[in-house]
């Protein structure tokens, strides 16, 4: 029996309107309740599991695949790299105690609280700095393979893909690490500084499955040169976040600043 969307008044044959996709009207009942929670659910895990997945076995392919249009089954890519640095971060503060490892590394090599506190920070919360640092990461992508066809939000998606895989790896292979070491301060600094020189495998990996037609070669010079400009300016933003740190903590908190410059 048909009946006219309540959205946009089109009349209704089958199960959805043909003209802006609402649901024809059921009244909300037990069964309706319980389908929707269901479907909630399945879809959520479906699509996180489904990305997460596809994202270990070949990150780069997924990552084209998606901005090509193979979309549906995939969890949102800026979401994923959200939920993903909130899982990270999670585990860096609560399970592995970055924040106190650090702290008491910087206290015995006789640095300032002030210093503690924002090295202590930054190290326990990587994961949410590099999120935030993905819009212009994709800057620099989008100059260095501006001749390789795709734009600068096209390029946000992308790396929103290779953040993800860069956390994933970190939580799945990094981490456990870490965690056993723990109670060994000096090799789980070490370990977890030396796990700093993995970023490059890791995206030239990523960059190399985007564009698989491309020369490894020209590919390592390019994720070099991607890297040099997030270096910059990721001690760029360190710098500030701690300049508005000092501010935060009050004079007396920037005067110590201006004087371990």
């Amino acid at each position: 029996m048909a009946s006219n969307c309540l959205n946009c008044q089109t009349p209704i044959t089958e199960n959805f309107c043909g003209n802006c996709g609402q649901k024809k009207f059921k009244r909300i009942d037990r069964k309706y309740v319980v389908d929707e929670a269901q479907y909630l659910l399945v879809h959520t895990n479906k699509g996180f599991l489904y990305s997460v997945k596809n994202i270990l076995k070949n990150p780069g392919k997924t990552a084209r695949d998606f901005i090509e249009g193979n979309r549906v089954n995939h969890y949102k890519p800026l979401l994923l790299a959200f939920v993903l640095s909130g899982i990270s971060a999670l585990i860096s503060y609560k399970f592995l105690g970055m924040n106190e490892i650090i702290r008491e590394v910087s206290a015995k090599s006789g640095a300032p609280e002030m210093s503690n506190s924002i090295f202590a920070f930054i190290s326990s919360y990587n994961s949410f700095l590099m999120l935030a640092m993905v819009p212009f990461f994709a800057i620099f992508t989008w100059i260095v393979f501006r001749t390789w066809g795709q734009n600068y939000f096209e390029h946000i998606v992308m790396n929103a893909f290779g953040l993800s895989f860069y956390t994933l790896t970190t939580i799945v292979v990094i981490y456990p690490i870490l965690f056993a070491f723990r109670g060994n301060v000096d090799s789980f600094m070490l370990i977890f500084s030396g796990s700093v020189f993995t970023i490059p495998f890791i995206f030239v990996w990523f960059y190399r499955g985007f564009y698989p037609d491309q020369s490894i070669g020209i590919i390592i010079l390019k994720v070099f040169l991607i890297l040099l400009f997030v270096f910059l300016v990721y001690i760029l933003l360190v710098i500030i976040g701690g300049i508005i740190y000092a501010a935060m903590k009050g004079p007396e908190a920037m005067k110590l600043l201006q004087q371990h410059k």
